[in-house]
């Protein structure tokens, strides 16, 4: 990705409406600052090459969870104006602030450097541009690997197959606790 002013306008944004959810006391406002942030992280991960994440969390976090929770506060009643926002403890706060920083910087130190020198990479030896050689290694190898011709197949049921397994069992949950929600309101 390209650091850009577009990029990092984006991420204050996504910090920003996620203290913000984090901070709002009454449910109505998280809830809309929570939809935004969804919304900013889509843009985000669509930003960062991953379409197929961002339509995910625009389709899951902006939409569906937002109406949801929407229908889940239909009949609550709203705090006072000056209790809209949580106190903050700050010294919880900056410890949990300096974890999180920790963990990022961790994380990144670790990401693989894409190279574009043209030198092999460890995912097949060939030269070119890091992404053409992990997708021509999946689209070659696929089939002996796991056995499915379609290859997008084979990545998301066999190479990302936990992760495939945790997205369906969040789906799965979610529908649970929708129908528990509606079951509940049915006898109210």
């Amino acid at each position: 990705m390209v650091v850009s002013a577009v990029g990092f306008a984006l991420a204050a944004f996504v910090i920003t409406t996620g203290i913000a959810a984090a901070l709002l006391r009454d449910s109505l406002s998280a809830i809309i600052v929570f939809a935004a942030y969804s919304l900013g992280m889509a843009l985000f991960y669509t930003l960062l090459l991953a379409p197929d994440v961002g339509l995910t969390e625009a389709a899951i976090g902006a939409g569906v969870t937002t109406i949801l929770l929407l229908l889940t506060i239909a009949k609550t009643t709203r705090p006072r104006r000056e209790e809209l926002f949580e106190r903050i403890h700050w010294p919880a706060a900056v410890v949990c602030a300096g974890l999180a920083a920790v963990m990022v910087a961790f994380t990144v130190t670790q990401i693989p450097v894409a190279n574009f020198a043209g030198d092999p990479t460890p995912v097949t030896g060939e030269a070119g541009t890091f992404g053409e050689r992990v997708t021509g290694h999946y689209l070659a190898e696929t089939y002996a690997d796991t056995g499915v011709q379609n290859a997008v197949t084979a990545v998301l049921a066999a190479y990302r197959g936990f992760d495939t397994f945790g997205e369906a069992v969040v789906v799965f949950a979610a529908g649970v606790a929708l129908l528990v929600v509606l079951r509940r309101e049915e006898f109210a």
